[in-house]
């Protein structure tokens, strides 16, 4: 079900959902943090805080192990534990596409705001393409394309690269896996300090053959970061390393949680906040990364988990980057030019519930939580961030682009519930939401909020664009919901389309026009293949789809990470990278698929494919288009997508 917000008035409601939900209890979903005044107190204060949730495996539950491909990654191995009003009838149309606008005359990555870059894989200035493959850092020369730079990168699996000037800031998490708390001997968790050190931020110098500047390790994982100017706020989630004991033949749990507890009582400060080793200019440094009264927290917080924010200039030395920590979870970043945002709705986490609840139908399964904690940080200055404000809303969000900031407004897109078919007799209760939350100095209370959206079903994908908004549900039919969002106390719905199939991935094109990727599906929900589609929103009481192109049973990387998306609007071009399930029929299981769009629809331009390796991005340099995999950079004509070049990167 797709949601998408618009001006418009006198149109008829929407049956099923609850139009103009002004919300009147605003501060019962503010939030505000104080700081830590001693040590002392912070101490105490977290030992408390984390107490009920300390059980035989330490907190939370065993560990689990991680692929950090992406940040946090998914779960690849050991069992989860418990966790616990409008004037003009007609739309305005969306604004200009954030991506895709041309910086000189190349692309660059398919960042949600305009002027806030987002780390990738691969990073290009138009004059050398930067990526990183196989645990080596790739530099190349566009004009004589060929392979000018490599830095060897041992140990340290780096997922994301920011570059600015002749600077470059790789940011990893060390080793191919991660683990909720670090292993140890035996398989036990050891404390993250020390040779436990989790996230590396690496400073690189690309003026020459690149070499490293500086490296930063931190007790914790690495999260997302987001980039204004030559300033990264790079996001670390760190817990508490203690030495918990595990159940094990002579152990039992009961014994073990008294131990644990046990060992709680006996620590210190510095086993609760998070610590760092800096190598830069020769000298080596380490110790307890946050003072105390760095470290905010909430009313009621559980102390199991901290978030620390990083600011690194990556045209200065690399220091420890002026850390501001809160007391609290999260695992979705987003970020404008003014404001960072950061949310947990408990999704991923392993802090159980002290009374869970079980998904209806499924005994013994643990329901996940019905709200979302979200902080807001200013990072208007060129100093650390400022907390400005946290809230809650209802509802699990899908990723950063369920977040949107506003004229001083953020509006949050979330599903309630479980979505899924009919079980023991009772129909899925879940149904999505768009809430608007004010932007205040120091808390984010909602005043406004439309419900009953895509009852069944869940959010499959987001999009805001000024006063339109789009969340894309599912189940089996994917119908379109237009919201008018230009009176935030009374968001309103306003017209709904309805078709087969989902999109994962929306972005805004011009003339009121979006276009989506995602699945074709069966009026059953059954998934057949990618497909590319354009949606005609300009009347957003009436919004239809103008064109669609299907590829029988294949899938996106796009469908789950929109920096694998490229338009192009120059030439109307749209490359999305395609894995084909049936290798036999292809050249190759992976190709960039080269679309153009048009005023009859989509017209396929052609196929780009690699002699190997997995095509993960694409970009647009002149008038080439340049396409990188794991195995090299193939450099194609941009009208005709014939092959000019092979760059091998391995």
């Amino acid at each position: 079900m797709v949601a998408v917000g618009g001006i418009a008035a006198a149109s008829p409601a929407v049956p099923g959902v609850r139009q103009a939900d002004v919300v009147a209890d605003a501060p019962r979903d503010a939030v505000r943090l104080v700081a830590f005044n001693s040590c002392d107190k912070a101490l105490n204060g977290l030992r408390e805080a984390a107490w009920p949730y300390i059980g035989p495996y330490g907190i939370g539950g065993p560990p689990v192990m991680y692929d950090v491909a992406g940040g946090s990654g998914d779960v690849i191995e050991a069992p989860r534990a418990a966790s616990g009003a409008a004037q003009d009838q007609k739309a305005a149309p969306p604004a200009a596409p954030t991506q895709g606008a041309p910086s000189g005359d190349h692309s660059t990555t398919n960042n949600h705001e305009v002027g806030v870059d987002e780390p990738d894989v691969v990073k290009t200035d138009g004059k050398r393409v930067v990526s990183v493959v196989n645990g080596q850092l790739k530099v190349v020369d566009v004009a004589t394309r060929a392979v000018t730079g490599t830095l060897e990168l041992p140990e340290t699996y780096v997922s994301d690269i920011l570059i600015a000037g002749d600077r470059a800031l790789l940011v990893a998490n060390q080793g191919g896996i991660a683990y909720e708390t670090p292993m140890g001997r035996g398989g036990r968790p050891l404390p993250p300090g020390g040779t436990g050190m989790g996230a590396r931020l690496v400073l690189v110098d690309l003026s020459g053959s690149p070499k490293t500047l500086g490296t930063l390790a931190i007790a914790g994982l690495y999260v997302d970061a987001r980039q204004v100017g030559s300033t990264a706020r790079v996001v670390v989630r760190s817990q508490p390393h203690l030495n918990w004991v595990y159940p094990d033949y002579y152990r039992s749990p009961g014994s073990s949680a008294s131990e644990n507890r046990a060992i709680a009582a006996q620590s210190t400060i510095d086993d609760w906040l998070p610590s760092y080793q800096l190598d830069t200019g020769g000298t080596h440094t380490e110790g307890r990364l946050v003072n105390c009264d760095q470290v905010s927290h909430a009313p009621t917080y559980t102390g199991t988990a901290m978030l620390t924010v990083l600011s690194v200039d990556l045209a200065k030395t690399l220091g420890t980057g002026d850390p501001v920590t809160v007391a609290a979870d999260g695992d979705t970043v987003y970020g404008t030019g003014t404001s960072l945002y950061i949310a947990d709705d408990h999704q991923t986490r392993m802090v159980p519930l002290r009374t869970t609840p079980t998904i209806p139908g499924r005994p013994g399964v643990p329901a996940p939580s019905q709200r979302t904690q979200i902080h807001r940080f200013d990072i208007s200055g060129s100093g650390p961030p400022r907390y400005a404000g946290s809230g809650e809303v209802e509802g699990t969000l899908l990723n950063q682009y369920s977040l949107s900031e506003y004229q001083g407004n953020l509006r949050v897109a979330t599903t309630v519930g479980q979505a899924g078919p009919v079980m023991n007799g009772q129909a899925s209760s879940s149904h999505s939401m768009v809430t608007v939350l004010a932007r205040k100095d120091d808390s984010l209370p909602a005043i406004g909020k439309v419900d009953g959206l895509g009852k069944g079903e869940k959010i499959y994908a987001v999009r805001f664009v000024g006063a339109l908004g789009y969340v894309v549900t599912f189940r089996q039919m994917d119908p379109l919901y237009t919201i008018d969002l230009s009176q935030p106390t009374q968001p309103r719905v306003v017209g709904e389309l309805k078709i087969t199939g989902y999109s994962a991935y929306l972005h805004p094109l011009a003339d009121g026009k979006v276009l989506g990727v995602g699945q074709e599906a069966t009026a059953q929900g059954r998934r057949l293949g990618t497909q590319v589609s354009i949606f005609d929103v300009t009347n957003s009481a009436a919004p239809n789809r103008l064109a669609q192109k299907q590829i029988d049973g294949g899938s996106s990387e796009v469908e789950y990470d929109p920096h694998a998306f490229l338009y192009w609007p120059q030439r109307n071009l749209v490359v999305v990278p395609v894995t084909d399930p049936n290798p036999a029929k292809a050249q190759q299981p992976t190709y960039a698929l080269v679309l153009r769009l048009d005023a009859g629809g989509i017209t396929e331009v052609g196929r780009v494919t690699h002699p190997n390796g997995m095509i993960r991005r694409s970009l647009v340099i002149g008038d080439e288009l340049w396409t990188v995999s794991d195995a090299g950079v193939m450099v194609s004509d941009l009208g005709t997508v014939a092959q000019r070049a092979w760059i091998p990167l391995r």
